[in-house]
């Protein structure tokens, strides 16, 4: 399997930056969609492409991209930066890792629900604000353990970064009730058991939601 690493930056040209608005609205969801579509550009060469590509936004106007292609040249962004991702990886070996996730989980009778909306069901409103990051820690930590199980590591420690819901992108009815999905940034550390199957995983993503930027792990040796 070849893989690609890539940084994009958007373009400075005068034609790009015009459509900054456009390209990079503040609102959380329409940026995640903004962006989705804006990747598209590099990535789509036909109308029956399906998407093989992860992605997430680093600095405001640049994302990393791990893809089966290379990116193809556009107008909206600068020349790509494009190395191959081929890991040498032995089981036992330790490496530094983040990760922005949607984190899901199977509920009986209600199908896939996120760890943290999950873990804060039943909770009193009044205690929720406080508890949202404790339960966050927890509830991610546990469910990345969970992947590294099934996906050839396993978790020495993780922290949460952050953790936001976000708005489904598109959608335009009543705030109340309104159709969410929470995004985890994790770091930590985790040691390889088995590197064939956790490279073929970091290919596929982990968790949900990766159309909008979620699921691309970015690893680095530990020190």
């Amino acid at each position: 399997m070849t893989l690609y690493l890539s940084r994009l930056s958007l373009s400075r040209s005068p034609s790009a930056q015009a459509l900054s608005s456009l390209l990079n609205p503040e609102d959380p969801a329409r940026r995640m969609d903004a962006h989705h579509k804006l990747l598209w550009a590099a990535f789509s060469d036909g109308p029956d492409r399906q998407r093989d590509f992860l992605w997430r936004e680093g600095s405001s106007g640049v994302f990393l991209t791990l893809s089966a292609r290379p990116p193809t040249a556009s107008d909206l962004f600068a020349p790509p930066e494009v190395k191959d991702f081929a890991p040498v990886l032995a089981a036992g070996d330790r490496l530094a890792f983040t990760l922005r996730a949607n984190a899901t989980r199977a509920r009986k009778g209600v199908g896939r629900v996120d760890v943290v909306m999950d873990a804060l069901h039943g909770m009193p409103s009044t205690e929720r604000a406080e508890g949202r990051m404790v339960l966050a820690q927890t509830a991610g930590a546990d469910w990345l353990a969970g992947q590294g199980a099934r996906a050839g590591f396993s978790l020495i420690h993780a922290e949460v970064g952050d953790y936001s819901t976000v708005t489904l992108p598109g959608y335009r009815g009543p705030r109340k009730g309104q159709p969410q999905f929470g995004v985890l940034d994790l770091i930590g550390v985790l040691q390889v058991t088995d590197p064939v199957v956790f490279v073929a995983q970091m290919a596929m993503g982990f968790g949900r939601a990766k159309a909008y930027g979620c699921g691309l792990m970015l690893i680095r040796r530990a020190g």
